[in-house]
């Protein structure tokens, strides 16, 4: 049985060596390449981390919100439960998500999600889909046709999670396509072979005249005193 699990996480901001703190872990189960009901889901007071207005704009997640949560320290240890030895799926994760939970995770002393466990939808997508301006969930969810509704007016650890979770589905199921140099080398020999640029064109057999070169000399100098 393949047993994956996809995470998202809300946070104070960017920067927990600053002190930044989680305030929402959202998990999504997924087992032989199926979402189960089984998901993780939990809101985490802070402990005295003013989250920014902007921000706040981002989760709608509030410091009076969060006041009655549990701490990272009664959390932690049911998300490392939670997980097991799974995979683990994040978006951005190697870069964002697991450092800054093995960062909580450190500072509650509790082990770390060890890097082989770890996987980033971010990493695979970047070499398996090839057209997306960029690689965003969002983006990537619209490139597969996945619903954002859900997430319409704020995100959410949760709901992020069950986005993740059919991303990574569709990527798993997409092929890695091949290296940049490789899919430019095969376009430009499909320009060549197109008739109207690989074909041989009727070369100029006369000289140029002397109103045409004195066109072009007048044409160069005010080009090179540009």
């Amino acid at each position: 049985m393949a047993r994956i699990i996809c995470f998202d996480i809300e946070t104070t901001g960017f920067e927990y060596l600053r002190g930044d703190r989680c305030i929402e872990i959202g998990a999504v189960e997924v087992i032989d390449g199926k979402i189960t009901d089984n998901t993780f889901h939990e809101y985490i007071n802070p402990e005295g981390k003013i989250i920014p207005p902007e921000t706040y704009e981002v989760h709608k997640i509030s410091n009076a919100f969060l006041e009655d949560k549990p701490k990272m320290t009664e959390v932690a240890p049911r998300f490392l439960e939670f997980i097991g030895d799974s995979l683990v799926v994040a978006h951005n994760g190697l870069d964002f998500d697991f450092p800054f939970v093995n960062h909580e995770l450190m500072k509650a002393g509790l082990p770390q999600i060890p890097r082989e466990q770890q996987a980033d939808s971010l990493v695979i997508a970047r070499n398996r889909v090839f057209g997306p301006k960029n690689y965003t969930l969002d983006t990537l969810a619209k490139w597969f046709g996945i619903s954002l509704t859900a997430r319409a007016d704020a995100h959410g650890a949760l709901i992020d999670s069950e986005i993740l979770a059919k991303v990574y589905l569709e990527l798993e199921n997409t092929a890695p396509v091949p290296e940049a140099a490789e899919i430019i080398a095969k376009q430009h020999e499909a320009m060549l072979a197109h008739p109207k640029i690989g074909a041989d064109f009727p070369r100029r057999t006369f000289p140029v005249n002397e109103a045409e070169l004195a066109n072009h000399n007048a044409f160069m100098e005010k080009i090179m005193a540009a």
